[in-house]
């Protein structure tokens, strides 16, 4: 499950990820305001607004979920092997000067 940062390539670069550990992506929740608006007032998004888009991406995603039946355990992923993906996915553009990376 992605809970979407809005970051460039997100979505494939989660579902590469997911991949690579031997497992899916099972939903990609993008970013709203709304959940922002619920925990305001201290509240699920469904319980603030049941008719609102992001409301009907929480229910799609318990749907997978009830409805999954791909069950593993994710193979580890080596630091260098993490790095690589980030690089090939682009996020870690720039970083390697800061930090030496």
């Amino acid at each position: 499950i992605c809970n979407s940062r809005n970051v460039d390539r997100e979505r494939e670069l989660v579902a590469a990820f997911a991949k690579e550990l031997g497992t899916q992506l099972i939903h990609f929740v993008p970013r709203d305001n709304e959940v922002q608006r619920a925990e305001i007032r201290k509240k699920t998004v469904i319980e603030h607004n049941s008719k609102a888009k992001q409301a009907d991406e929480y229910r799609e995603l318990a749907r997978k979920i009830e409805e999954n039946t791909s069950f593993v355990i994710p193979k580890p992923l080596t630091q260098e092997r993490l790095e690589e993906i980030l690089v090939e996915y682009g996020l870690l553009d720039g970083l390697e000067d800061q930090y030496s990376i």
